[in-house]
Order: structure tokens, then C-alpha cells, then sequence
């Protein structure tokens, strides 16, 4: 029985490990947050034999997973769509951020927005609306991340309503 719950805890401190370095990650973007924060309520419940939390639940925190992760694709080209940019500046800014993983944190900062100011100046040939357009992705980037810090809360929200229920 002790053996038992010794491994248990383990579970349990390797799920919480992963939602709290998922938290981090809604903030650091080299690292998957919403992922890890999934991956952490998953091996929890498991831990637990799903007793307390079950498939319904999981089934919004894989929505609000999904709905994060497109959150983190295209908040940059809502933001330069808002601001009337050309499909050029929208492609350009998604492939800005897909690039930009590459490039550590520098690149996804300035990914998106480089993207788009590339891509807007190229459909439009107006380097001053290209850097306005950059700007709306990056205005667009940041509130792509507070909506996913949202999101991570909101998972928070539906596993602990699930787990003490």
C-alpha cells in the first residue's frame, strides 16, 4: 500500500510540475504552455484512475487547448487584418511566426512582425504603412498572449471545478 502511494505522489508531482512549467510557458514562448498544462491535467487524473475527473471534462480542456494553439498561429494576422494589411502581410506574418521558432526568442518576438512588414511592403511598395502594419501583428501578438493566459486559466478553472466537484 505504501509503495502504492509513494508512486502515487510521483504522479502527482510530475503533473503538477508540468501545469506550473506549462504557466510559465502561457508567458515564455520557447516553451509549449497550454500543451504542458494539458499533458500535467492528464497525468493527474490518471493518477487518480479518472475517479475524479473524467472524459467530459477533457473533452473542453482539448477544446481550450486547440482553441489556444490557434490562438498562438494566427493573433499576429488578426492584428494586421484588423489593420487592413494585404494577404501578402497575412501570409507573411504566419510564416514570420512559424519561422520565427527557429530563431529562439528574438525570432518570436520579431518574427511575425518582420513577416508582415515584408509582406505588406511587397504587395503595396509603402515601407510606412509596411511598419504600421508590423506593429498591428505585434499589437496582435501580445493580446494572442494574454487571451491564451486566459484560456490556461480557464483550464485551470474547468480541472479544479472537475477535480473538487
Amino acid at each position: 500500500m505504501t509503495e502504492l502511494m509513494t508512486a502515487q505522489a510521483g504522479w502527482y508531482l510530475l503533473a503538477a510540475v508540468l501545469v506550473l512549467v506549462g504557466f510559465l510557458g502561457t508567458l515564455l514562448p520557447m516553451l509549449p504552455g497550454t500543451p504542458m498544462i494539458f499533458g500535467g491535467m492528464l497525468v493527474a487524473a490518471w493518477a487518480d484512475g479518472f475517479q475524479r475527473v473524467g472524459w467530459l471534462p477533457f473533452i473542453v480542456l482539448g477544446i481550450l487547448l486547440l482553441l489556444s494553439i490557434v490562438l498562438d498561429y494566427v493573433a499576429g494576422a488578426l492584428g494586421a487584418r484588423k489593420y487592413g494589411a494585404s494577404k501578402e502581410a497575412l501570409w507573411g506574418s504566419i510564416l514570420g511566426s512559424l519561422l520565427g521558432i527557429f530563431a529562439g526568442l528574438p525570432g518570436l518576438l520579431l518574427g511575425p512582425f518582420v513577416g508582415a512588414a515584408l509582406g505588406e511592403y511587397y504587395a503595396r511598395r509603402d515601407l510606412e504603412r509596411a511598419g504600421k502594419v508590423g506593429i498591428a501583428t505585434w499589437i496582435g501578438l501580445i493580446l494572442g498572449a494574454v487571451a491564451k493566459i486566459a484560456v490556461a486559466l480557464a483550464m485551470l478553472g474547468v480541472f479544479a471545478v472537475a477535480w473538487f466537484w
